[in-house]
């Protein structure tokens, strides 16, 4: 039996944010915001906010060809996903220590990771469920 609860998506928020360092503190705290609204602990928003901010850092660092990248919450009852999204120009995405690095982290603070890129496209989804969940 599958639980419902956890698939019907309660709330989406869509973001597009400049192209610009700067402006990684914002979705860091809006990330925050949205994962205490659903009830993550101290320690799980933290993770939340590092990937994300990893994420961005990944977008930031591959050449992109237009001024913003999109980022994307779907809150649940008991998880967040996140997709942070963008495309480049049709240069050769570089994958330095320090993307390949980033990857890890993500990956390492996430429970699902998903990431798809092309020559225009570069998307990152990531999923964290609530592990303690009382129901």
């Amino acid at each position: 039996m599958t639980d419902t609860k956890s698939s019907i998506i309660k709330d989406n928020i869509k973001m597009s944010i400049p192209n610009k360092p700067e402006y990684v503190s914002v979705i860091r705290l809006t990330t925050s915001a949205l994962a205490n609204k659903i009830g993550f602990n101290i320690e799980e928003i933290d993770d939340i906010k590092v990937a994300t901010a990893e994420a961005c850092t990944f977008l930031l660092k591959s050449k992109l060809n237009n001024e913003n990248f999109n980022i994307e919450y779907n809150l649940f009852d008991t998880k967040l996903s996140i997709k942070v999204t963008g495309s480049r120009s049709n240069t050769e995405l570089k994958e330095c220590k320090e993307n390949i690095l980033g990857l890890f982290i993500i990956e390492s603070l996430m429970d699902e990771v998903g990431f798809n890129k092309d020559n225009d496209f570069i998307e990152i989804i990531m999923i964290k469920e609530i592990k303690d969940v009382v129901k």
